[in-house]
């Protein structure tokens, strides 16, 4: 039974893939930026309702920028949640862009991409951010680098921070964990670290049917005259704090159509 419940959300995962796809290339060459970020927000909640996924949220998202959210990372999982939870522009790894499917779905959805291994690409990163933070965007990074087990939060990496202190504008930490609904225990299903495969982790988590997302927001600050290594570690620390902090139940993602979406 549980193998045949992870199949059918398979089936309808794709299918809502290529639903995505069909409106990137029929209907955002005609929409403005604004229509864009809403329809990305809403596909996001009904794949995460179509994966039985519950979203729960604590603190205040974003309802514009200019701001650069700073969060853990633990699972390809995260952008999903984050975009469900409220609309942002992602900072993600380049080779992103090249996966068959996700690759035109991120690059649909504003992702800027980062040759993490490129010292110099960072320094263009940072002022493509930095034009987005100024224009008003809402701007994303996991600060780890990589994914992380979901129990130990890895050291924040401060170059991506440089952009919030270029355009002045304040950085708000956001906390990601996955639980099983049952017990409220950390969920490992979504888990995508070391040589786990994306599809193994797919599949771990369509086989799940208690999974809840969490997402915590703290409080926007500014650098107010630390250096990125220090505004970094100081965010760390904010970020860890609210990994452990109560999210506040909101339900399945409501899918359109069923939840008056």
């Amino acid at each position: 039974m549980r193998v045949f419940r992870a199949a059918r959300k398979l089936a309808l995962t794709l299918r809502h893939l290529a639903s995505g796809l069909w409106t990137i290339h029929r209907r955002f060459p005609t929409l403005e930026q604004a229509e864009k970020e809403r329809l990305v927000q809403a596909w996001a909640q009904d794949m995460l309702g179509l994966m039985r996924i519950a979203l729960h949220v604590s603190g205040q998202p974003p309802a514009r920028g200019p701001v650069l959210l700073v969060s853990n990372h633990i699972s390809w999982l995260d952008i999903l949640v984050l975009h469900a939870a409220g609309y942002c522009r992602f900072v993600s790894k380049a080779d992103i862009k090249t996966w068959p499917v996700v690759g035109t779905l991120a690059t649909a959805a504003g992702t800027l991409y980062i040759e993490r291994e490129s010292r110099r690409d960072a320094m263009r990163v940072v002022h493509h951010m930095t034009e987005h933070l100024r224009t008003g965007d809402v701007v994303a990074v996991f600060p780890e680098g990589t994914t992380g087990d979901g129990i130990t939060l890895l050291p924040f990496h401060a170059n991506l921070l440089q952009a919030a202190i270029a355009a002045d504008v304040p950085a708000l930490p956001v906390a990601l964990r996955f639980i099983d609904g049952r017990t409220g225990k950390t969920s490992f299903a979504p888990s995508f670290v070391g040589d786990e495969t994306l599809v193994g982790s797919l599949w771990r988590t369509l086989s799940t049917n208690s999974l809840v997302a969490e997402v915590n927001y703290g409080e926007a600050q500014h650098a107010e005259g630390r250096g990125r290594r220090e505004w970094a570690a100081d965010l760390q620390q904010v970020v860890n704090r609210l990994r452990t902090a109560q999210a506040v139940p909101t339900g399945p993602a409501p899918l359109r159509g069923e939840a008056g979406g």
